[in-house]
């Protein structure tokens, strides 16, 4: 039989400890992972927030942070312990927003996360028009690959994904979803410009660039990148959508990219999409995903109806 620190914590200490600052203190640290950022948010001196930190690591027994080069790292005891508490703390985030609108103030926060190729070139014109509607509400973003944003929803850091979903995910539901071709995007002049459905076979005879693992296009494309027909080949990898387009942009590289978030660029002729022909090619799966089972404080909701409504009026994606 293991032998209990006197240390160990009671459900009554526990308690106490979790209506403590130090509770306040770890999440905010967890946040911005530098104390000297929390002390000036907090508008209290460093010393203080390390205290706080070393108070509650001591009455854990775990150490919740590493130091990493200037900034801090959580440890897994400190992610697990910050998964909570955003669990708790969405509740009573939800309660005051609702006590703000009843009041009229309609203040708060809507947290999003998004892929690159979303945050950069849909969700800014969506940010300014829900800015223009609710000025009292405040916008937080974090760009994020597909899995991080799917994960960050499902443990509360954020209200609302914009990502791509290569698998099914029980944690999350699918407010609004767009199956998007994947195909070669290269400039107007390019030899294969001319083909309408190139092979990838076609395509890996001429200079072209691909998505790094991790991004979600890299997994559907994967099974044909390894084939026969790109063997021995130098090829371009980026972890960037945008860099794939710009590189389809100099007239060398053809891209393996969808046609989202450049319809703009195609329309003027400035590039053109081809969709790839191989028979076995899967769609690649975009949706605006919410945390499955939770209620969208009055923020977050005012901007998921604003943005449900603006990929409505969409052409293209249906």
């Amino acid at each position: 039989m293991v032998q209990e620190s006197k240390n160990t914590l009671s459900p009554a200490s526990l308690a106490r400890l979790f209506h403590t600052p130090s509770l306040i203190y770890f999440t905010m640290v967890a946040e911005t992972l530098s104390m000297r950022e929390t002390a000036r948010r907090l508008n209290v001196a460093s010393s203080a927030v390390a205290r706080q930190i070393g108070h509650l690591e001591q009455t854990l027994e775990m150490p919740l942070f590493v130091r990493e080069s200037r900034r801090l790292r959580l440890t897994p005891a400190g992610e697990i312990l910050y998964r909570h508490c955003r669990q708790l703390a969405a509740p009573l985030e939800a309660a005051v927003s609702q006590l703000s609108l009843l009041a009229g103030l309609k203040t708060g926060t809507v947290r999003i996360a998004t892929v690159e190729s979303v945050g950069l070139t849909i969700l800014p014109g969506i940010v300014a028009d829900f800015s223009a509607q609710y000025p009292s509400l405040h916008v937080d973003i974090r760009m994020a690959s597909a899995q991080e944003a799917i994960a960050m929803v499902v443990d509360s850091e954020v209200d609302i994904g914009f990502t791509f979903l290569a698998a099914q995910h029980r944690g999350i539901e699918i407010a609004i979803r767009r199956d998007l071709p994947i195909g070669a995007v290269m400039r107007a002049d390019h030899p294969l410009a001319g083909e309408m459905r190139p092979s990838f076979a076609t395509c890996f005879s001429h200079a072209f660039a691909v998505p790094r693992h991790g991004l979600s296009i890299r997994e559907v494309i994967e099974p044909f990148l390894t084939q026969d027909a790109s063997r021995g080949r130098s090829f371009v990898e980026v972890n960037s959508i945008r860099m794939l387009f710009e590189l389809a942009k100099t007239g060398r590289y053809l891209s393996f990219m969808t046609p989202l978030g450049i319809e703009r660029e195609l329309a003027s002729g400035e590039v053109v999409f081809r969709p790839i022909a191989d028979k076995g090619l899967p769609l690649n799966r975009f949706g605006m995903v919410i945390r499955k089972g939770g209620d969208l404080r009055y923020a977050p909701a005012a901007f998921f109806n604003l943005a449900s409504s603006h990929f409505a009026a969409r052409d293209g994606l249906s």
